[in-house]
């Protein structure tokens, strides 16, 4: 056995059977990969109520993906940063600490021109911090994108985020020490003909009280359940308010073109049906119930006897 196969344990275990991982301590990975995979289906689908939300606000198409899921040091996300942007912090009741959103001018500029009329065609972008009125208007969209996350981290935890306080140089900003892991989720913003990115810095001591709940299995079958139910909810209350086109059916017949093109006012369309039968009671088209003619409160009516079925020839 040579110095660099030797294993240090409280056990003896043997090199050949031992599976050996590389472990970078400038780079620490508290988070394992199912919980990363969870946190980006998570924000997978932040990403499509966002965009869904930004396109009607803008009223234009706009594309938002997540790009990359990967855990860093809180040193090495805010050294990749530009200088300046718009660097929001996050916060949420019950919720330790604080996350950060930084969206990058490259696309918060085009989206202000949007929202002044403008169609960022030959748009300049400046290096400077956003005015008081650029960030009234950009609040606008961080807002939406905080709702957009609330609802998305609901399967986790019923949260609402908004915004601390916001800053144009990341650098001034220390919400965790510089060594501190931090799950940085990268997206990015289409808009037209124009692109950019928007990064949510999460340090990993503001989600650990909950991290058990982002294992694969307990996540996804907990979010099916929920969508299930939610799903069955929203219908049920949608098809309760949903108009229906209800008609009676007096009496069928077949009559050939060339009588059809001779009829005038006046003349009688003779059917082989009594008066007394029943009439069919139409719902949007189809044939659902049978009912008698009748009288109410000096109007036509028809009172219902029974449903169809299939032994009725109607």
């Amino acid at each position: 056995m040579t110095a660099s196969s030797l294993i240090f344990s409280k056990h003896n275990r043997d090199p050949e059977t031992t599976e050996i991982k590389i472990y970078d301590f400038k780079r620490p990975e508290r988070v394992s990969k199912d919980q990363m995979r969870a946190l980006q289906t998570l924000h997978e689908a932040f990403a499509r109520n966002f965009g869904a939300s930004l396109s009607g606000f803008l009223r234009t198409i706009v594309e938002v993906k997540v790009a990359t899921c990967e855990q860093m040091t809180y040193a090495e996300f805010t050294s990749g940063l530009p200088n300046p942007t718009s660097f929001n912090l996050v916060a949420a009741e019950g919720l330790e600490g604080q996350m950060c959103l930084e969206v990058s001018p490259l696309i918060i500029y085009p989206i202000i021109d949007r929202l002044l009329g403008g169609s960022s065609n030959e748009l300049f972008i400046p290096q400077r911090p956003m005015t008081l009125i650029e960030t009234r208007l950009i609040n606008n969209v961080t807002t939406r994108g905080l709702a957009a996350l609330s609802e998305a981290w609901a399967k986790i935890r019923e949260m609402q985020f908004q915004v601390s306080a916001s800053e144009s140089n990341p650098q001034l900003v220390q919400i965790v020490p510089p060594n501190e892991v931090v799950v940085v989720i990268a997206f990015e913003l289409k808009l037209g003909n124009r692109a950019g990115t928007m990064n949510l810095c999460i340090p990993y001591n503001v989600i650990e009280p909950f991290m058990d709940r982002l294992s694969s299995q307990s996540w996804f079958s907990a979010a099916k359940n929920t969508r299930s139910k939610d799903v069955e909810k929203t219908i049920s209350n949608n098809l309760n308010r949903a108009p229906l086109a209800v008609t009676g059916l007096l009496a069928e017949t077949t009559i050939t073109v060339k009588e059809l093109l001779m009829l005038s006012q006046g003349d009688i369309i003779v059917t082989e049906k009594l008066a007394k039968s029943p009439v069919v009671v139409c719902v949007e088209g189809q044939k659902k119930y049978l009912a008698q003619i009748g009288q109410f409160r000096e109007a036509r009516a028809l009172r219902i006897v029974r449903p169809i079925t299939a032994a009725d020839r109607v």
